[in-house]
């Protein structure tokens, strides 16, 4: 199944926004940290429905917003719910093309979508392409190698999903000419984690796995800076 067709019937079902509410426990606080100055161009690779372009501009003051993804339905609900349509447009686009300019872009944003790359390594030459210079890429995932309890998750969708490691990142970002700045794991403190006595629950054998899950392991965050 291609991307297209998998998010497509994701957004027809209304789980574009159910994406929303359980990335934003850690995606408020990698986007706290992006770099934006007011007027900053800023593309959302991979937008889902649009909530972070639409966080930046409200909190930042970016300037122009694109949401870019590969799945029509995707763009459409995301540009239903911005009510800020002059400066945030969606774009129906592949990650092995993006259609933007050379330094074109001061701050690429992904969350929970670049390992749906094709070519992840091309799509990062692709990013450092776009970017001006000193311009920045947060590159934020759930789905890495460290994280055992995301492994599954292939399994539970037909699209394939490029599982790299932290170093695998570091490496991937550093061939494609971008100088990594940080990488780290932003826990998820808003998941509740149940007293051991609980345990088993539906979904975890064990309290030290859910724990490791949210607190150990979370969002692992790579950041990358074009020289």
């Amino acid at each position: 199944m291609s991307v297209r067709d998998e998010f497509d019937a994701w957004a027809a079902d209304g789980r574009d926004r159910g994406m929303e509410d359980r990335h934003w426990h850690t995606a408020k606080h990698v986007l706290a940290r992006v770099p934006v100055e007011e007027g900053d161009v800023v593309l959302d690779l991979g937008c889902g429905s649009g909530y972070a372009g639409r966080a930046l501009r409200e909190t930042k003051g970016a300037g122009r917003v694109y949401g870019l993804d590969g799945s029509p339905e995707m763009a459409q609900n995301a540009r239903s719910y911005t009510d800020d349509g002059a400066d945030v447009g969606f774009l129906v686009g592949d990650f092995d093309e993006l259609p933007f300019a050379d330094d074109s872009i001061d701050h690429v944003w992904s969350m929970e979508a670049f390992y749906y790359a094709s070519d992840p390594d091309h799509t990062l030459e692709e990013i450092r392409r776009v970017l001006r210079p000193g311009g920045t890429f947060f590159c934020a995932v759930n789905y890495y190698e460290e994280n055992v309890h995301s492994h599954e998750w292939q399994e539970r969708i037909a699209v394939n999903m490029t599982r790299w490691s932290a170093a695998d990142y570091r490496a991937a970002f550093r061939d494609a000419g971008l100088h990594v700045a940080e990488q780290d794991n932003i826990a998820d403190r808003e998941i509740e984690i149940p007293p051991e006595s609980e345990f088993p629950t539906e979904n975890w054998e064990s309290r030290q796995a859910m724990v490791e899950r949210y607190r150990t392991y979370g969002t692992l965050l790579t950041v990358g800076v074009a020289p």
